[in-house]
């Protein structure tokens, strides 16, 4: 699939953010290489920070066969653009990609990336674990699994870590 033209939502000072919120399946890297080779500034960025979360096939110790997501239009975008300009008030990066699923999600599809570019690797890391935390347990989103006995809205995230 081949990626939309991305346009920034605002340049300035060499940053540059971009929020999408798509009903598809992307492909994560894809998506990535996409971005850089549209909006690129060669030399600028010596780091690369990427998150890509994935659907998996179990949650909470169930099976789950697939998973709908649904979110507020407007709403979600508008939270996902403030959570990318507190990391860029927070750490010197000068690009921000977020991608995320909505609609329909099958196990193994990727469901949201999260890219940031800055001059050293610091940076670019924890901007790009600041904003992946903030979406995952703040973000207007609203998860609903199938699992083995129908389905089930899920009531929280877990904490990132294995228990």
């Amino acid at each position: 699939m081949k990626s939309p033209s991305f346009r920034p939502l605002r340049e300035g000072d060499l940053r540059i953010m971009r929020v999408v919120l798509r009903p598809a399946p992307f492909d994560a890297v894809a998506e990535v290489m996409d971005y850089r080779a549209a909006v690129g500034s060669p030399g600028k960025s010596g780091a690369t920070s990427i998150f890509i979360g994935t659907m998996r096939d179990f949650n909470e110790g169930e099976e789950v066969r697939n998973m709908t997501l649904e979110h507020y239009p407007g709403m979600t975008e508008k939270h996902l653009e403030e959570i990318c300009k507190q990391a860029e008030s927070r750490w010197a990066v000068h690009d921000i990609l977020v991608l995320h699923r909505t609609g329909d999600i099958e196990v193994g599809e990727d469901i949201v990336l999260v890219a940031t570019w800055a001059a050293h690797r610091g940076d670019a890391i924890d901007a790009t674990r600041f904003i992946i935390e903030d979406l995952k347990h703040r973000a207007p989103f609203w998860k609903k699994e199938a699992v083995s006995e129908g389905e089930r809205w899920v009531e929280r995230n877990t904490s990132g870590y294995s228990t």
